[in-house]
């Protein structure tokens, strides 16, 4: 599967898929996966609840909000995918859905096994997604984007939060 061309999403997201390395997509995939469950099976567990201010959420919360919000994104490419031009998708609010995610009785090891099932879904999905389904777009509230823009955003979305938790956890 090609990068996706800028006309192809919000520019938005180009944050997320400047950061996607080159290369063969479902390698980059694939790697991504053991990646994110490398690097979150690598925290202390005594860092799973802190927050590094009062506002921002926990390492329990992110590795929740990528989960959520890659559970989001592969409906959003399978409408694509599909040629569903008849609905409108929604703008997904992170912060409701951290709000109402509720991890304080989950363990990390946990919500990394949801992740982990959901990744294994969306490999199988973009593996056998052919080039030209990948250019389908589907209509959102501001911007068309394309299932193969969000084979992207999957990649980069997480490695962003990965970034960040580095940089202030």
């Amino acid at each position: 599967m090609q990068k996706p061309e800028p006309e192809e999403y919000n520019p938005y997201f180009s944050r997320y898929i400047s950061l996607v390395p080159e290369g063969e997509y479902m390698h980059v995939l694939k790697e991504n996966t053991a990646e994110i469950v490398n690097f979150f099976r690598s925290i202390p567990e005594d860092k799973h609840n802190y927050r590094y201010a009062e506002d921002k959420w926990s390492i329990k919360d992110i590795l929740m909000h990528i989960t959520d919000t890659e559970r989001v994104m592969m409906y959003r490419a399978l409408a694509a995918a599909r040629r569903d031009d008849k609905i409108i998708l929604c703008n997904m609010d992170e912060n409701l859905y951290a709000a109402n995610a509720d991890v304080t009785g989950r363990t990390l090891s946990g919500i990394l096994e949801e992740f982990s099932a959901l990744r294994a879904s969306s490999e199988v999905f973009f593996e056998n997604l052919g080039d030209n389904e990948s250019k389908f777009a589907a209509r959102t509230q501001s911007h068309p984007i394309t299932a193969r823009a969000i084979g992207f955003i999957v990649v980069g979305h997480p490695i962003h939060h990965m970034q960040i938790i580095k940089q202030r956890y």
